[in-house]
């Protein structure tokens, strides 16, 4: 232990695996104090979350994963669902004896959350879903068959470059350097995830819907949108947010899909208040 701000203690990063028969999933833990289960989105690995860990660990034992098909957790064969996934992150849960936490997802991982939530509302203290959606229906299907399509001719580059023009803002564009920055960094994971597990994550996503199972949450619930959001919009938010009984919409202005990045110290706070008010 180590001390954190204001002299409490702070427990130092624990990095492992997790054997969930025959696939592995990749975990870390920061920080000590009240649970944070964080779950992270389409294409992404616990690198997303850089921004975020140094000050969610400051009062929370935060734990972040890679899902399957993606960063240092095990590919897989064949298709799955949302539902898959959220058995993972209650399998972690359950191998770190938490028998309830705050719980975020962002994106696909605000999917992954609502069926965590649904599955095991007892043991959900909150609910943050951050650029998010209830389920797509045939629309979302017909994209995922043409993004997934097409993702499978690309080079690595031009995935990434397709990524950021979606999920990063006309403001951080014209930042000099900034999506440079971005950009190289996300070339240099050690880790990239291919164009089949993307599609794999991407058609999981498609299929997705709980749009008539979210009245039965009773949990408190945030739902944070970004105005500028092309890749989800933040009419799906909204809808979210209608579709949850008690549930407080925040939406973030001129922010784009990826807020945790550019507007780092607000996502934070929205995200830390809604928990210390809970």
């Amino acid at each position: 232990m180590s001390p954190g701000a204001g002299g409490r203690p702070v427990r130092l990063a624990f990095v492992a695996t997790l054997d969930l028969g025959g696939t592995t999933l990749y975990y870390e833990e920061h920080g000590a104090g009240e649970p944070l289960l964080c779950i992270m989105g389409l294409a992404a690995d616990t690198l997303a979350w850089t921004l975020q860990v140094p000050a969610f660990s400051e009062r929370h034992r935060t734990i972040i994963f890679d899902n399957r098909d993606v960063g240092r957790s095990s590919q897989v064969e064949g298709s799955y669902e949302i539902a898959d996934m959220a058995g993972d992150a209650l399998a972690l849960a359950d191998a770190l004896s938490l028998e309830s936490f705050h719980l975020l997802g962002v994106s696909m991982g605000g999917a992954i959350a609502q069926e965590v939530a649904l599955r095991s509302p007892e043991r959900v203290r909150t609910l943050t879903l951050a650029v998010s959606f209830a389920g797509g229906g045939a629309y979302a299907r017909a994209l995922a068959e043409n993004w997934g399509a097409r993702a499978m001719k690309l080079t690595r580059e031009e995935r990434v470059d397709e990524l950021l023009l979606l999920t990063l803002s006309e403001g951080f564009f014209e930042t000099v350097g900034a999506v440079d920055f971005v950009r190289r960094m996300t070339l240099q994971n050690p880790n990239p995830q291919p164009p089949e597990a993307f599609r794999r994550q991407l058609e999981a996503s498609s299929r997705f819907d709980a749009s008539e199972r979210l009245e039965t949450l009773a949990m408190p619930v945030h739902v944070i949108g970004a105005e500028h959001d092309i890749l989800i919009p933040v009419w799906k938010s909204a809808e979210l947010a209608e579709l949850i009984p008690g549930a407080k919409l925040t939406v973030m202005e001129r922010a784009a899909h990826g807020m945790q990045l550019e507007r780092a110290q607000e996502f934070n706070d929205l995200v830390l208040d809604f928990i210390a008010r809970h």
